[in-house]
């Protein structure tokens, strides 16, 4: 008896029909492909020769749009009434550095900005996640939508686990440690944009995937964002080298490079203390490298959402901001 062919089985046979015979999704194709994942109408087999046929060839711009907006779709979150600034995108995990970027978004949020943070943890092993250090600097971290919801108007923000919006891509980004390679779905993940913020913000590590960011970004007409290649591949700006953001407003594509803090590389620190990030805050030890890392970062952002109209503007905002921060933090360990 002739078995029927699978509905999803199209689209690896187009990115799998060899050298010659293979190509990229349209930006449709895509859609349905991922729309199909995201409704569990795809096995298991399907989706690692999927994830991993993409991987080898890396997403284009139109495939990443599609997937993108398929899962959109899906999620449909109704965003708090009130507005969210920033969507921040926190996926990689820090190993050389402590996620110094944490202070930088306390920074924004203690001074007006409201910040939506979303992300994963433990998909890589040796790394430290975001969700495991928000106690150390007094962000709270959300468990449901409407958790999110009410923490975005009472505390300008909230941090909220993919696996808590969109299962099956948490999913997905855990069968890292069985593919043994990232996929799709990482880059993915960072452009959701679940809220549907004013501005997003994204970390990558492999710089071929900024314009990915940027082009797709445009494809969609997100109205504000930024990529730039973040220590680690967080949203972390490493002031010991320059930093080329590559954003889009309205369509309109902009690379800016910002130049480098310090003439000379600083040396990572041998181990990772979390409590170091409530003592820098506090004030009770001083490190020029994450100082700079902080008011770096933070200076990206205030360009990106529109509260500064040049780099040293942004650069003069930040330090100020950091110089005059309130040194009370609740820690909640």
């Amino acid at each position: 008896m002739t078995q029927s062919e699978h509905l999803f089985a199209p689209y690896i046979r187009i990115l799998g029909k060899g050298r010659k015979g293979s190509r990229s999704l349209t930006q449709e194709e895509a859609f349905d492909a991922m729309s199909l994942i995201l409704d569990n109408q795809v096995e298991e087999v399907q989706l690692g020769a999927f994830l991993m046929l993409m991987r080898v060839k890396e997403e284009t711009p139109e495939e990443l749009a599609g997937f993108i907006q398929a899962a959109r779709d899906v999620i449909a979150i109704t965003p708090p009434t009130t507005a969210i600034d920033l969507d921040w995108s926190s996926y990689a995990g820090k190993r050389r550095h402590l996620p110094w970027f944490l202070l930088a978004v306390r920074l924004l949020t203690d001074h007006g900005v409201t910040v939506f943070m979303h992300g994963a943890k433990g998909h890589t092993e040796g790394r430290i996640y975001t969700q495991d250090l928000l106690s150390y600097v007094g962000l709270p971290e959300a468990t449901s939508i409407e958790q999110a919801q009410q923490q975005l108007t009472q505390n300008r923000f909230s941090y909220l686990s993919l696996e808590h919006f969109c299962p099956k891509l948490a999913h997905i980004i855990n069968l890292r440690p069985i593919l043994g390679l990232r996929s799709p779905v990482h880059t993915l993940a960072r452009m959701l944009n679940p809220f549907s913020a004013t501005a997003s913000i994204q970390g990558i590590f492999h710089p071929s995937y900024r314009p990915t960011h940027q082009e797709a970004a445009v494809i969609l007409n997100d109205p504000h964002i930024a990529v730039i290649k973040g220590e680690g591949g967080e949203i972390e700006r490493n002031p010991d080298v320059p930093c080329l953001v590559q954003s889009a407003h309205h369509q309109q594509r902009i690379d800016e490079q910002w130049p480098a803090l310090f003439s000379k590389r600083h040396r990572k620190p041998d181990t990772l203390h979390p409590q170091q990030l409530a003592d820098l805050w506090q004030g009770t030890l001083s490190d020029e490298y994450a100082e700079a890392t902080i008011i770096g970062t933070a200076a990206i952002t205030l360009k990106l959402i529109g509260q500064a109209s040049s780099q040293s503007d942004a650069e003069k905002q930040a330090k100020t901001l950091w110089n005059n921060r309130n040194r009370n933090i609740k820690v909640t360990l």
